[in-house]
């Protein structure tokens, strides 16, 4: 029988190292689009508060 590859193989630990995680990879996108990724944060930042400001005013007493 053979054995199971173990999480210590050093083959198993280059083929997962050799891929960025998604984290990396948002952060690289982010860092390259700047201005895009500064204009969706301000737009959403935006919208969250008049969502926010838009509720309170529609529950007050």
């Amino acid at each position: 029988m053979t054995e199971p590859v173990s999480a210590t193989d050093p083959a198993v630990e280059t083929a997962t190292a050799a891929q960025p995680s998604y984290v990396k990879l948002a952060m690289r996108t982010m860092v390259k689009k700047k201005d895009i990724s500064l204009k969706h944060f301000f737009l959403t930042t935006a919208a969250l508060l008049a969502f926010f400001v838009g509720i309170s005013y529609l529950t007050r007493p």
